[in-house]
C-alpha cells in the first residue's frame, strides 16, 4: 500500500509519520493534533486527526539538512502550523501560534521565539545564520526555554537561592537547575490532576463542590512567575548547559497557540 503523502514528506527529514482518525490522547482532541509516539523501530510523529472534523493537511516547507518541517493543517477551526524537526537527541513537535506569520521553517523558528529574545537578538546584532543556534550572544536555549542575559549589576538576594530546583511547563519533565530564583507571578494550586494550578478562588469553588479532592496533595507554587537560573541545567532530553552567570528563563511562544493553550509555565 502506498504511503501518505505525508508520510514521504516526514521521510525526507529523515522521520516516520502515523496518521489515524479520532482525538488525540493530549493536544487539540477536537481537531488535529500532533504529538511524539513510540513504538518498537523508535519514536514517530503521531498525526491524530479528530473524527467530527474535515482536515486538510498540508507541508509548507521542507528543510531535510536541518531536519525540519512545517506543517499546516486547516480545519473547522481555521489554520494551525506545527514546526516538526530534530533537536539534540529527540524528534520533537511545536505548535507555531496563529497570530505569528509563518510560511518557511525559518520564520516558524521565529514565530516561537518570545519579543523580548527577538529585541536581544536585534539588541546584540546577533547574525541571521546565528539566531537559531542553541547558543549566541543573545541566549543559550534547551529545549523550550530561552536563558537571556540580565543587566550587569543585577543583585540577587543569597537567602532566596534554592538549589536543584525543577524548572518545567505544565506536566512535562523538568528540567533540573543548580540555582534558582523566583519572584512575583501569581499563586495557584497545583495537583497531579490540575497540573497547569488553580487560583485560590477557582481552588475554593472545586473543594466546596467537591470535598473529596481535597486530598489529591497539593502544593501552592507561582504561575509565570520572574525567573533568574545560574549554574547547570540538566534534562534526559537535552544536552546540559552551563550558565556561568545569572540568566533570565523565558519560554517559547508555543503556549500562545490554539494547540497548547491549555498548557502553563508552573514553576
Amino acid at each position: 500500500m502506498n504511503a501518505h503523502p505525508i508520510e514521504r514528506h516526514f521521510a525526507k527529514i529523515g522521520a516516520r509519520a502515523k496518521l489515524s482518525a479520532g482525538a488525540h490522547r493530549r493536544l487539540r482532541p477536537e481537531g488535529v493534533s500532533i504529538d511524539i509516539g513510540r513504538d518498537g523501530d523508535g519514536e514517530f510523529f503521531d498525526v491524530a486527526i479528530g473524527r467530527a472534523f474535515n482536515a486538510e493537511l498540508s507541508v509548507l516547507d521542507i528543510q531535510p539538512r536541518s531536519r525540519h518541517l512545517l506543517l499546516m493543517a486547516r480545519d473547522d477551526e481555521g489554520k494551525h502550523k506545527f514546526l516538526c524537526g530534530f533537536d539534540e537527541r529527540h524528534w520533537f513537535v511545536a505548535a507555531v501560534p496563529e497570530g505569528r506569520a509563518a510560511s518557511t521553517v525559518d520564520t516558524a523558528m521565529e514565530a516561537l521565539k518570545p519579543k523580548i529574545v527577538q529585541r536581544e537578538l536585534t539588541r546584540r546584532r546577533v547574525k541571521p545564520r546565528k539566531r537559531n543556534r542553541r547558543r549566541n550572544e543573545a541566549f543559550v536555549r534547551q529545549g523550550e526555554w530561552f536563558f537571556l542575559p540580565v543587566p550587569l549589576g543585577t543583585r540577587v538576594n543569597q537567602s532566596l537561592v534554592l538549589r536543584n530546583e525543577p524548572l518545567r511547563r505544565g506536566a512535562g519533565k523538568p528540567h533540573m537547575v543548580d540555582e534558582l530564583v523566583r519572584d512575583g507571578g501569581e499563586a495557584v494550586y497545583v495537583s497531579n490532576e490540575h497540573p497547569n494550578g488553580l487560583t485560590p478562588r477557582e481552588y475554593q469553588k472545586l473543594i466546596s463542590r467537591r470535598p473529596e479532592e481535597r486530598h489529591l496533595g497539593w502544593v501552592i507554587q507561582r504561575r509565570n512567575p520572574r525567573v533568574l537560573v545560574r549554574g547547570k541545567v540538566r534534562h534526559p532530553d537535552h544536552k546540559t548547559v552551563t550558565l556561568d552567570d545569572w540568566r533570565l528563563v523565558v519560554q517559547n511562544t508555543e503556549t500562545q497557540s490554539a494547540a497548547m493553550r491549555h498548557v502553563a509555565f508552573i514553576d
